[in-house]
């Protein structure tokens, strides 16, 4: 198992199962973990990520070992927490097949009728990014994104080594009706794992985040894939708390996943 190495000490610390890993990559990965910094999720905390390269031949077969035990991507990065004294950001999927859609799913679905979604190349273009920033200047205008460039969107986008796809939504069939929301979305092979949301935030009412989500499990309910990655849910965070409304909701505990219970 490859061992973390960083500029502080820190403990020796298992970040995947080795087992998921393709044959004799378990000893070449190397892991590195950050300096603490303050978490954006919880007050008066800190945090500190493990990552790895995938900018790797094997790039497709780590990613999906690494899915499976929590990581996320992030460009050419691949990472999870690695805080010493707090497990409180938790991986999260939802199991496809046993998907229980809501009355108020039906209704967000329902007054989403008229979005037609259409995979692209993960290839950044300026309408994206023009939906990107009015989307972060309303929902995070003082976050890391919010002096992102189109350079650096186009980094973001186009530096992915695995397979990944962009989901457009227009309202309406042709390719030229207006984009009102996007997801970059990576194709794994056990499901799809939504990297990035963003939607116009004047539509506020249509719950446009929430109908990409639904959609997102219908088409892998469709395609026959088990699973939806939705990140991380942080308990005690009101901005992490909408992953709670997809049920039923697994959870990664250690090194396997199970059903998040109601009371947790």
């Amino acid at each position: 198992m490859a061992r973390a190495r960083s500029g502080v000490s820190s403990p020796d610390m298992k970040f995947t199962d080795s087992h998921l890993l393709p044959a004799g990559l378990e000893r070449s990965l190397r892991f590195y973990v950050t300096n603490p910094s303050p978490c954006p999720y919880l007050p008066d905390r800190k945090e500190r990520k493990a990552f790895t390269n995938l900018a790797i031949p094997e790039a497709d077969a780590v990613h999906n070992a690494l899915s499976q035990s929590g990581f996320r991507r992030s460009q050419s990065i691949a990472y999870r927490p690695a805080c010493l004294r707090c497990q409180a950001c938790r991986s999260v999927r939802v199991p496809a097949r046993d998907f229980l859609q809501s009355r108020n799913d039906r209704k967000v679905v329902a007054r989403n009728a008229g979005l037609v979604r259409r995979p692209v190349v993960s290839q950044a273009t300026r309408e994206q990014f023009r939906l990107l920033k009015t989307y972060v200047k309303s929902r995070h205008d003082n976050g890391g994104m919010s002096d992102m460039t189109y350079r650096d969107y186009v980094a973001m986008v186009g530096a992915s080594p695995v397979q990944s796809l962009i989901f457009e939504y227009r309202d309406g069939p042709d390719a030229s009706a207006p984009l009102v929301a996007a997801s970059i979305t990576d194709v794994l092979r056990d499901g799809f794992s939504m990297v990035y949301t963003f939607f116009d935030p004047e539509k506020v009412a249509r719950s446009i985040g929430h109908y990409v989500i639904l959609d997102h499990i219908h088409h892998a309910q469709e395609m026959g894939l088990p699973h939806v990655y939705l990140g991380y849910w942080v308990k005690g965070s009101p901005k992490m708390a909408y992953k709670r409304r997809y049920k039923p909701l697994e959870v990664l505990d250690g090194d396997r996943w199970r059903l998040l219970r109601d009371d947790e």
